[in-house]
This record gives C-alpha cells, sequence and structure tokens, in this order.
C-alpha cells in the first residue's frame, strides 16, 4: 500500500483519497443521523392549518365581549363564591388557573359531585358549542347554568343580583358599565326559575333580574375571551419553517408524532385546524362506568335544550339576534346518530386538562391511545356510533410518538394578572350612607380596567 519517492515513504493515492472520504463522510453521516424527520409538503401544509391560534372570532351577541371594562368585572365574578349559595364555590373552584383552568377531576365538584369532567376555560371562546353536549350556543349563556345548577355553585340569580347590589366594588364597575342595577326590595331569597321564589316575583322583577344576571353572564364571557391556550412548542416549530434557520423547538419523537398524527393514525378525521377539534358531536361507542351502552343522551338532549332556552344567541337577551352566529342554532340539525354524542374537545394543552372524555375515565393520555389503539371497550349502542373508528393498532413506539405530539401542543400560561382577580375589598358590605366612606376611598384608585 506504499511507495517510495525521493528515499521518503508516502501513501498511495487510493490510501489518501479513502482517508479524505472518510474526513468528510463522518461527519455528514452524524448529521444526517440528526437531522429531524424530514417532511413532506403535503404534512407542511396540514402543520400550517394547524398554526398558529387566531385571535377568538368576534361575538356580536355580546355587546361587552372586548369591554375591557367588563373584563375585569367578569375575572373578579370568576373567582368571588359570593355567586353560590354556600358562599365557597365559584366558577375558579372547577377551572383552577394553575390546573390550566380544569380540576384534575374525573367529575367537576361543586356543591355536590356533577356527572361530566369539567373542561378547561382556555379557548373556550372559539367553541361553537359549549358543554360537552352542547346546549349552549354562546359563552354567556353558559355561564348562567353552573351558577344555578344545584350540583355545581346552586345559587340563584336573584341572589346574584342582590350580591352585587350589596358589593359596593362590584356594584360600582357594573353601573359604570350597564347602567342602574335593579331595585329588589324585597327579595326573596333563592329566587331562580322553578322555584316557588321565582314564581312569587312579577314578571316586571323577573325581567329585571334576568337583565342583569345576563349582564353578569356577559362580564363573565369578557374574562374568559381573554383566556386564549398560549403558544406552544408546535407554534413555535411551524413559525421556525419561515425562518432563514429553521431550528427544531420540537423533539423528533413528536415531529413523528405529528406525522402519524396526521397520517397513519387518521386523527384529523375529528382533531384539525388551529383548535386541533372539528368543534362538533361524535359517539365513540364508550360504555357506561358499570359496561354495557351509555344512557347520557349528550348532544341528544344538549340540542333540545338549547332550542327551549329563551338565553340563545338568537333570543331577546341577544345583542345581535340576527347576526350569523345567532343562527347557528336555528340552523343546526339533529340526528339519530347524535344520541350519546359528545363534542369533540380541543387538543391545545391536552397533557394538562386530564382526565380525559366526558366523564373522566382516562386518568392519562397514555391510558386514552390505549382505548384507540384497540378498541377494546368500545360498546357500539347502535349502528350509527363512529363507524370510521377503526383500531391504531400502534406499536408502544409509535405510541409515544404520538403522546410527545400531543404534550408540544401545551401552550404558555395566560398573563399572570388572569391568573388571580382584580384586586378589590373582600367580602359583601352594605354601601354606607356617607360616599367618602373609608371602604369606598380604599378602592377608588383603582381603574375601572385594571
Amino acid at each position: 500500500g506504499h511507495h517510495r519517492r525521493g528515499g521518503r515513504v508516502a501513501p498511495c493515492f487510493h490510501a489518501h483519497r479513502s482517508e479524505l472520504i472518510a474526513m468528510w463522510w463522518t461527519p455528514l453521516l452524524l448529521l444526517l443521523m440528526a437531522a429531524p424527520p424530514e417532511l413532506s409538503e403535503h404534512e407542511l401544509r396540514l402543520a400550517r392549518s394547524m398554526s398558529p391560534v387566531p385571535a377568538a372570532p368576534n361575538n356580536p351577541t355580546n355587546a361587552h365581549a372586548d369591554d375591557p371594562a367588563a373584563a375585569v368585572l367578569g375575572r373578579a365574578l370568576f373567582f368571588d363564591p359570593g355567586l353560590s349559595s354556600t358562599g365557597d364555590i365559584s366558577c375558579s373552584t372547577c377551572h383552577q388557573p394553575d390546573k390550566a383552568f380544569t380540576d384534575e377531576r374525573s367529575l367537576a365538584q361543586g356543591v355536590g359531585i356533577g356527572n361530566r369532567n369539567a373542561p378547561t376555560v382556555r379557548g373556550a371562546a372559539h367553541h361553537r358549542w359549549l358543554f360537552w353536549d352542547g346546549r349552549a350556543d354562546t359563552l354567556w349563556q353558559q355561564a348562567m347554568f353552573p351558577i344555578e345548577n344545584p350540583l355545581e355553585m346552586d345559587g340563584a340569580r336573584g341572589d346574584v343580583v342582590q350580591h352585587l347590589i350589596d358589593t359596593p366594588w362590584l356594584s360600582s364597575r357594573y353601573v359604570s358599565i350597564f347602567g342602574p342595577l335593579p331595585n329588589l326590595d324585597p327579595l326573596i331569597a333563592g329566587a331562580r326559575p322553578g322555584t316557588d321564589a321565582w314564581d312569587a316575583l312579577s314578571a316586571s322583577q323577573q325581567q329585571a333580574i334576568n337583565d342583569a344576571f345576563v349582564n353578569v353572564c356577559k362580564s363573565l364571557e369578557a374574562y374568559e375571551r381573554q383566556l386564549s391556550p398560549g403558544t406552544s412548542d408546535f407554534d413555535r416549530w411551524v413559525a421556525s419553517f419561515d425562518q432563514a434557520e429553521a431550528t427544531s423547538v420540537m423533539s423528533d419523537a413528536a415531529i413523528r408524532g405529528f406525522q402519524l398524527f396526521v397520517g397513519q393514525a387518521g386523527c384529523r378525521q375529528c382533531h384539525f385546524g388551529p383548535l386541533v377539534s372539528d368543534l362538533e358531536f361524535h359517539d365513540l361507542g364508550l360504555p357506561a362506568p358499570n359496561g354495557g351502552p351509555s344512557n347520557d343522551p349528550g348532544r341528544g338532549a344538549g340540542y333540545s335544550q338549547l332550542q327551549a332556552s329563551p338565553f340563545r344567541a338568537d333570543g331577546p337577551w341577544s345583542d345581535a339576534p340576527q347576526s350569523s352566529q345567532a343562527r347557528r342554532a336555528a340552523n343546526a340539525r339533529i340526528g339519530p346518530e347524535h344520541w350519546g354524542a359528545f363534542r369533540t374537545p380541543s387538543l391545545r394543552n391536552v397533557a394538562s386538562t386530564g382526565p380525559y372524555m366526558h366523564d373522566g375515565r382516562f386518568e392519562t393520555i397514555g391510558d386514552v391511545l390505549a382505548f384507540y389503539n384497540t378498541l377494546e371497550t368500545q360498546a357500539r349502542r347502535h349502528h350509527h356510533a363512529e363507524d370510521v373508528l377503526q383500531p391504531l393498532d400502534f406499536s408502544p413506539e409509535q405510541l409515544a410518538d404520538l403522546e410527545a405530539f400531543l404534550s408540544a401542543l401545551s401552550g404558555d400560561p395566560p398573563p399572570s394578572h388572569l391568573m388571580h382577580p382584580p384586586p378589590m375589598p373582600q367580602g359583601p358590605k352594605k354601601l354606607d350612607s356617607n360616599p367618602k366612606s373609608p371602604e369606598l376611598e380604599a378602592t377608588e384608585h383603582i381603574p375601572i380596567t385594571e
């Protein structure tokens, strides 16, 4: 392999060439081994279609949906246990900021234990239908239910209005946004539809209470609209496509999981777009907790409740009853396939919002993927159940990749000031006849939009 040249031993040309090849090829091979999975043009288009999350769509049915002052009032009310009958349950009991605005329970627990899992409020402003069964078509209508549900806050709209009247900080802000509160003197405690206390009120009193209660709920919507899903590693990854030197902020496992998600796994049949959801209803054929077909009607009952509600988006309490958003409920159709169907959840922040499914039956994402991998526990109720579902039959490595992608959908937390109530005096207090009472002076420096 060597020959003499001028009395020196020199490597032959072939040996020299092999060393050069090794010198260049080894780093190239290492680079290729470290390179992230290659995406096809189709996968790139799908990734772009899922990011970023846009601003929440306008809701003309609530004239104060994007009013900063209404959002501050709504934030105070969201954390206020004074809306409940017991004085210790608030919206934030089941939607805790440090738990991605859920409660980490299988079933929501307020005054009692409910029969559904508490979904996150983050991104809720993007939903066409609210609740697992879609019985509300706006966030402000949705807020009315838990306040008066005996198993949740067990409040009464008459008491809610009285609570505002009795709490100077709340009443002053309400009046500055919506105008005067009604005179409820004397108020019969516990007045909500379906009670003797409500029936004892005159039609004009009922109307005045409904008007103020709707305004309370429209304030809650204004706050909740600010709770966006947040920017995730997936969004940062998609944004890097347009950068001169794209650096992946997603792991290779998450990228492979994305490819499975939009490809072989078939998740895009129900999970697509920036919310990673079709926002509609499907029956997965999940059995009842004790086995056998479930008797929870889901959308089958939610649709009827929505159609019967005077607080629909096209009803008398809507600020835009003729808008396209308002006409959704009137145009919605129901069929046998909706019996036992539940709303497809957004997969944004899914790693932080377990337990999963409408009844919280699956503790972890791994449990959910195990169900989809075999469909062994599926209990068919009727031929309308989701026949498109086929077992994934994935390897443990593929399931781990899928979970890595789903975890990459976790967004940055909301701004810190949205994670707690605005500064205000605690507890309901009667207005002092002296307008310059120390209590009022203490709150005067707090700007209305805080």
